[in-house]
């Protein structure tokens, strides 16, 4: 596979646009706006080039707009990422996130969006793990409706589960190796799309502790539980304000999120017993 062998400084004029990089319409749309972001941040990720068949020239092989913009500012040089050989434009971008992953350690909606790019690009989680050396756990945390087998996917489309329950019930039901169980899964998703979170939270702990357990036990347990009462608490804006944002990284309302928060505390703290 093509890698990047070096990072430099390379002459707008020494450039041609690849193939796979022309673009019939729209081209020029937002350029300006690029250029001004460029302006004040400077270029947070270099074009990715090759040798091109014409002496001394260079191929763009991604970053087309970034390129246009650096023209749009009368700039003379870009940098950019230098392949080994050439490739199609989605091996091109497959090379460049992965490189940007691991170069910048980006995190939180950067890294989430650039492992959903390599996810759809390679097709498989372990592919994605194997390349940017992630953990499988977080590449399958960021990865949600894509990597949904057809059975759940269907289920989210028609709005009988979200999808981030969805996602929580395929995990539960899949085994080691990442092979998911499709009765169960579809059982779970849909018996535990009413629960609260805590519930949820009961039923997807207890199958991946004991997958072999029976499944209707184990929700019918669930749904039997503690009686949940509702607690009324006042609290600070910086922690309304991590609340709300565990919540979105979480997928779950506000009250489940504070719900899950109090007992994993309790628990921690020995006053609650876990599991």
């Amino acid at each position: 596979m093509a890698k990047i062998v070096e990072y430099r400084e390379i002459p707008l004029d020494d450039m041609v646009i690849g193939k796979g990089q022309v673009r019939t319409q729209n081209t020029g749309q937002e350029i300006d706006e690029l250029a001004r972001s460029i302006e004040i941040q400077g270029l947070l990720q270099p074009i990715v080039v090759c040798q091109a068949r014409e002496e001394g020239k260079w191929e763009i092989l991604t970053g087309q707009r970034r390129f246009l913009a650096h023209k749009h500012l009368g700039k003379e040089k870009i940098s950019a990422a230098v392949l080994d050989e050439r490739v199609d434009e989605g091996q091109a971008k497959a090379i460049s996130i992965t490189e940007n992953l691991i170069r910048r350690q980006l995190t939180g909606k950067e890294l989430k969006d650039g492992v959903n790019v390599l996810y759809n690009f390679y097709g498989t989680v372990k592919e994605v793990v194997e390349t940017t050396g992630l953990p499988r756990s977080k590449v399958s945390e960021y990865i949600k409706y894509p990597r949904l087998i057809k059975d759940l996917k269907d289920l989210v489309d028609e709005g009988v589960v979200d999808v981030n329950v969805a996602v929580k019930a395929q995990d539960a039901a899949s085994d080691d190796e990442g092979v998911v169980n499709p009765e169960v899964a579809v059982q779970l998703a849909k018996e535990t799309a009413p629960m609260s979170g805590v519930q949820r939270k009961k039923v997807i702990e207890a199958i991946k502790d004991n997958p072999d357990r029976n499944v209707d036990e184990v929700i019918e347990q669930a749904k039997t539980g503690s009686k949940v009462v509702q607690v009324i608490a006042t609290v600070t804006q910086n922690v309304h304000a991590a609340i709300q944002q565990v919540a979105k990284e979480e997928g779950a309302n506000q009250d489940e999120t504070v719900a899950l928060l109090i007992e994993e505390a309790l628990v921690d703290r020995g006053a609650l017993e876990g599991g």
